[in-house]
C-alpha cells in the first residue's frame, strides 16, 4: 500500500522530541554516517531562493535573465514548472559569469543574510558526531556555491556535499547540468558516493522524505506540513530547534 494512501486523523500528532532527548536518541544511535539537508534543516530559510533574490537586487545577474528567471520562478509557484527544473534553473541562470564571480557572491549573501539563521542545537550536534568519528553528508537542491559556503560553518568539506551543479569550464559557469539532489533524486546522488543505509538522515521537507526512509533512523527537523503529515503516518519524532519552536 502506498503511503500516500493512509489517512490518520488531524487530532493524532508525532512526538516532539526536546533538545536533550534530540542529541540523546542521535548520540545513542552510536552512526557512523549521518546525512542532512541544509535549508531549513541547519539554518531557518530557503537560502536557494534568497540567493536568486540576492542575485537580483545586487545586479549579479544580467535583466535578461532576471526577466527569465521571475517568469520561470512564476511558473513554478503556478505549479507548471516541477521542482528538479526550477531547482536546476536556479544555477543555470548564472551561466556565462565567472565561477569566481559567483562565488564570491554565495559568500557575501550567506555571511550577511544566512549564517545568523544557523541552528545553534544542529551546530552543537555535528560537530559532537564529528568528533566521535562521524562521517556527515549534506545534500541539497540549492546552488553549490551557496551550500559549501554553509556547509563550511560545519567542517564539512566541500567532496562530502551534494548539492544542484552545473558545469564550469575554464573557470565559465554554463549551462549543463550535473546534479539536482531533490526528492528521489537525493537518495541517488547518495548511492553514487556509496551511501545506501545511511544511520541517520535529518530533512525539513516533503522532498526529503525519500532520503529520511533510508535511513536507520529519521529525523525530521522544523517539519513542513506536508512533511509533518507524513511523520504522523510514519511514526517519526520531530524536532524543532528553539528559534522555530511552534508557539503553543
Amino acid at each position: 500500500m502506498q503511503k500516500s494512501s493512509l489517512r490518520v486523523s488531524p487530532a493524532i500528532k508525532p512526538k516532539i522530541l526536546s533538545t536533550a532527548d534530540f542529541h540523546a536518541t542521535v548520540h545513542s544511535l552510536a552512526p557512523q554516517t549521518a546525512v542532512f539537508d541544509c535549508d531549513g534543516t541547519l539554518w531557518s530559510g530557503d537560502a536557494g531562493t534568497g540567493f536568486m533574490r540576492w542575485s537580483i537586487e545586487t545586479g549579479l545577474l544580467s535583466l535578461e535573465a532576471i526577466n527569465w528567471l521571475n517568469e520561470r520562478y512564476r511558473s513554478y509557484q503556478r505549479g507548471e514548472v516541477n521542482e528538479i527544473e526550477i531547482c536546476g534553473e536556479m544555477v543555470q541562470v548564472y551561466h556565462g559569469l565567472r565561477e569566481s564571480k559567483v562565488r564570491a557572491a554565495a559568500t557575501e549573501f550567506f555571511s550577511t543574510r544566512i549564517e545568523k539563521n544557523i541552528f545553534p542545537e544542529m551546530l552543537t550536534l555535528i560537530h559532537q558526531l564529528q568528533a566521535r568519528g562521524c562521517d556527515i553528508w549534506a545534500v541539497s537542491s540549492t546552488c553549490d556555491w551557496v551550500v559549501e559556503e554553509g556547509a563550511r560553518r560545519f567542517e564539512i568539506p566541500p567532496e562530502r556535499v551534494l548539492t544542484a551543479r552545473v558545469a564550469v569550464v575554464d573557470g565559465v559557469v554554463t549551462r549543463t547540468v550535473i546534479d539536482v539532489p531533490t526528492d528521489e533524486a537525493k537518495v541517488t546522488a547518495l548511492e553514487r558516493v556509496g551511501i545506501t543505509r545511511p544511520d541517520a538522515v535529518f530533512g525539513n521537507s516533503i522532498h526529503d522524505v525519500a532520503m529520511l526512509a533510508t535511513a536507520r533512523r529519521a529525523f525530521p527537523i522544523d517539519p513542513t506540513p506536508a512533511l509533518l503529515e507524513r511523520c504522523t503516518c510514519e511514526g517519526w519524532p520531530v524536532y524543532y530547534p528553539e528559534s522555530v519552536t511552534p508557539k503553543h
